[in-house]
């Protein structure tokens, strides 16, 4: 009989639960034993380190937003923060705590359900000895090798419902609106919602934007009768030769990105004379039931990732590609990032129907 242990780390996305479920029950019908962990790594340094995970316990959860797992994006165990004894924060590697814990409770392999960051943890797990297999999880989009994770379509179905309804106070107003989505450093959410709302300026991380640019798009519909503009930017676009715009860095914690629309819209406001409202998304994004698609997938990851284990076909990333599931070496993603290709035919639609990209 095996032993698997699930985990969700990083930030919450919406199909987790329906992960969770369709593991969990793949794992039992081999007659197999599932334990769950709680809080991303966090409670494998308790005295419980685990929770058994049945029927009963993943029952009617597909549905469900969020993890019942718990997350978290400071769990890295080999950067663990700790307060120091002067109340000042640093990090330690605990890793091998991790390890011990696993041999001593003889868990076989682990479902590793998580984005780049967590995958980059897993890769240097494995190098530690622990069987692991990998789910694509983030609402960013932006793990290499896989076409669509867990979690985006959601994403960006949230973000085009609330790009429309700010539009229409946009028209009403005669405003510039400025709408920041997530995606950390690649802008898949920005430019998916950003087209499918009809935005008439989307900025992404891969495209650094010129002021000038979005300045004439501006007057441009301004001679075309059109008194308000909407735009769309990712969290992580920046200006040419500029910085990122950030919120700071916790210790053992990726910076925050955030703060770009409101930079934007009081340039834009000073520039045109125009009244301008930023507005930040933010984890409305990540909150709420999945969509159809969403469960679909996840579904379909989490009972991929039990055949991978039945196959011991360790140390890989489950992956959708060209619609059909297959596997990668986690390993050969670390460090890796799927950035939105310039040359991809969602950037020339873009382009085609008249939306000024910041270049």
């Amino acid at each position: 009989m095996m032993k698997v242990a699930i985990n969700t780390g990083g930030g919450d996305a919406p199909g987790l639960n329906a992960a969770i479920r369709a593991a969990t029950l793949a794992a039992l019908k081999r007659g197999w034993e599932v334990l769950g962990i709680k809080n991303g790594y966090g409670s494998l340094y308790t005295d419980e380190p685990f929770i058994k995970l049945d029927a009963q316990s993943v029952k009617g959860i597909t549905l469900q937003g969020g993890t019942i797992l718990g997350t978290a994006n400071r769990g890295n165990p080999f950067e663990m923060p700790y307060q120091k004894d002067d109340g000042s924060w640093d990090t330690k590697d605990v890793s091998d705590h991790l390890v011990q814990t696993f041999k001593e409770h003889e868990v076989d392999a682990l479902i590793a359900i998580g984005g780049d960051g967590s995958m980059n943890i897993a890769s240097r797990l494995i190098r530690k000895g622990i069987n692991i297999v990998g789910v694509p999880k983030t609402i960013d989009n932006d793990i290499y090798g896989c076409d669509i994770s867990l979690g985006f379509d959601t994403a960006i179905d949230i973000a085009t419902g609330a790009i429309d309804r700010i539009t229409t106070t946009a028209e009403s107003h005669q405003r510039l609106m400025v709408v920041e989505v997530m995606g950390r450093y690649a802008g898949w959410i920005a430019l998916y919602a950003g087209i499918a709302a009809s935005a008439d300026v989307v900025l992404i991380p891969e495209i650094p934007f010129s002021y000038d640019s979005i300045e004439e798009k501006i007057k441009e519909r301004e001679s075309n009768g059109q008194k308000y503009t909407m735009i769309v930017v990712a969290e992580g676009a920046r200006e040419k030769d500029g910085e990122l715009v950030t919120k700071g860095k916790a210790v053992g914690q990726e910076v925050q990105l955030g703060g770009i629309a409101d930079r934007l819209a009081k340039e834009l406001s000073e520039r045109t004379g125009k009244e301008s409202r930023s507005v930040v998304l933010g984890h409305l994004q990540r909150g709420g039931s999945p969509s159809t698609y969403d469960r679909l997938i996840s579904l379909r990851f989490g009972a991929a990732a039990i055949r991978c284990v039945q196959e011991r076909d360790f140390n890989k990333l489950v992956v959708l590609q060209n619609n059909k599931l297959t596997r990668i070496p986690i390993t050969s993603i670390e460090g890796k990032m799927k950035s939105v290709s310039l040359e991809s035919d969602t950037v020339q639609t873009a382009r085609d129907i008249g939306i000024c990209l910041g270049d």
